[in-house]
């Protein structure tokens, strides 16, 4: 088994926000990065579809956003997830049975310093050229959404093991003037193959070293995994 640990969600390098979260019950709001390119007809997310689940943080999303074009990836409804360039290079040398972990930067309902955790895992059921997808799914992922370059690629995940946590994973802390992946979680994963498990930018997807001891970890945290992005309740 090999996995890659996939930074996702609106932060402060994309949307100037983060998703609201309560640090007691680990539930959080998952608000998806901007949309930058010409999206096909008909097939486009606005960030106002996040408006009640915001709201029920007792939170607001920035007027700035409302309106706007959302690029909704990965799309926990669907269980897909799309990338490309030198990330999507990456997640082709994964095959069925292996694991996107997910993780998000969230601001606590306190006020307290961001949460980095873990708000989802994919287990791969297949993974295919973005142009490659039939017409009648191209509503299921942000790259098939708009006209996708020759390197997007597009990840489908098995239901029922795959999907969004209910009640997110914090994995991160503030160490070295970065955030990272606690000293301790690196020794029960195996370690990861990027520097003292640097995750506050995810320009290459750092791979775990030993994914299997990674997912027996996640499995004994007794995650509840949903397809939805935001599950009503």
């Amino acid at each position: 088994m090999n996995g890659l640990l996939v930074r996702v969600g609106i932060d402060s390098t994309d949307g100037a926000w983060n998703g609201p979260l309560r640090r007691a019950t680990g539930e959080f709001a998952y608000v998806s990065i901007t949309e930058s390119k010409q999206l096909r007809a008909g097939l486009g997310r606005a960030y106002d579809e996040f408006v009640p689940v915001v709201q029920r943080f007792g939170a607001r999303l920035p007027a700035q956003l409302l309106g706007c074009p959302t690029h909704l990836d990965p799309d926990f409804d669907y269980l897909t997830y799309g990338d490309q360039g030198q990330r999507g290079r990456r997640i082709l040398n994964l095959k069925t049975g292996d694991l996107l972990a997910f993780f998000a930067s969230l601001r606590p309902l306190d006020g307290a310093s961001l949460v980095y955790a873990l708000i989802g895992l994919y287990v791969i059921e297949e993974i295919l050229p973005a142009r490659e997808v039939l017409q009648e799914r191209w509503m299921e992922n942000a790259h098939t959404r708009r006209e996708p370059r020759a390197d997007d690629v597009v990840v489908r995940a098995y239901p029922g093991v795959s999907g969004r946590l209910r009640r997110c994973l914090p994995i991160g802390e503030y160490r070295n003037r970065a955030y990272r992946v606690r000293r301790d979680l690196l020794a029960l994963w195996g370690g990861l193959d990027i520097k003292d498990g640097y995750i506050q930018r995810s320009v290459r997807l750092p791979a775990f070293l030993d994914a299997e001891r990674f997912y027996t970890w996640f499995l004994s945290k007794t995650p509840e995994l949903v397809a939805a992005n935001n599950p009503a309740t």
